[in-house]
């Protein structure tokens, strides 16, 4: 199964580091386990984090709510629960963090045939996130508000030389890395911005990754998280990351909407 996934393909720089270091002698879900002890990591009520099987969740049981009380993550044999495993091995202070909030919400509503809008904004963070960071200057500013608008051939045709030197994307989400395995013109990331100064860009990629997981969990432990915290982005329109990027292509309208588009289908 996993030798289908092509680990050149851009969208997976954020974890293909922590991908290369599984051993194909052993099962992922014991690798994972191997590399989370050696990392030390713990979730928010200190326990160790272990990957665990599918069948080791109780039934009647929320997922969240046995990784909070137990650090333990049923993990299934299959493309989203082997991107689960990478994340929480590349962001594990994020995906702690996250866990944290969807714990604390079971535990004051309970799991409920509805989530609630904390849970979902944590659900969607989980599974859909990308990490967007940009420099924190004036072009950086203008990106952004191309991109909250959908101007979408100003975001990226005439900005495009912003992109990877001052806007640097980095997938969270697990099942965002599964539907790229198979890619589509159509997949869209919620998109979270993360303003950086010109110390970030300096940095080689291990201390960006680590920045970047201390600076985003940290932002959920003071300000929580909304749904209003995202804005849709087309992961193939990211420059670079797909050929023949011209102007016909983002000027398609199916998939690179308006905001007046998308506001008619509400």
């Amino acid at each position: 199964m996993l030798d289908t996934i092509d680990w050149s393909r851009p969208w997976y720089e954020s974890v293909r580091d922590v991908a290369g270091r599984l051993s194909a002698e052993a099962h992922f879900r014991d690798e994972f386990c191997r590399q989370a002890a050696a990392l030390g990591l713990r979730n928010h009520l200190d326990l160790p984090i272990s990957f665990v099987p599918q069948e080791d969740l109780p039934e009647g049981t929320a997922y969240e709510q046995h990784i909070g009380a137990t650090g333990c993550v049923p993990t299934r044999d299959n493309f989203h629960d082997f991107f689960n495993g990478l994340v929480w091995l590349t962001f594990p202070r994020i995906k702690v963090q996250l866990n944290a909030l969807q714990a604390a919400q079971i535990a004051q509503d309970g799991v409920g045939k509805s989530r609630g809008p904390a849970r979902d904004a944590a659900t969607i963070f989980d599974e859909n996130a990308a990490l967007l960071v940009v420099r924190d200057d004036a072009d950086g500013q203008a990106l952004i508000e191309a991109l909250r608008e959908h101007r979408w051939q100003e975001a990226f045709v005439q900005r495009r030389a912003q992109w990877g030197e001052d806007a640097q994307v980095w997938l969270f989400g697990h099942a965002l890395m599964e539907k790229l395995v198979a890619p589509r013109k159509a997949i869209t990331a919620h998109t979270r911005v993360v303003l950086a100064g010109d110390d970030f860009f300096a940095l080689e990629h291990p201390a960006r990754q680590h920045w970047l997981d201390e600076t985003v969990a940290r932002e959920l432990v003071l300000h929580g998280l909304s749904t209003a915290d995202f804005t849709p982005m087309q992961a193939l329109g990211v420059p670079g990351w797909w050929d023949g990027q011209d102007e016909a292509f983002y000027g398609d309208a199916a998939v690179f909407r308006s905001k007046r588009m998308q506001r008619a289908d509400a």
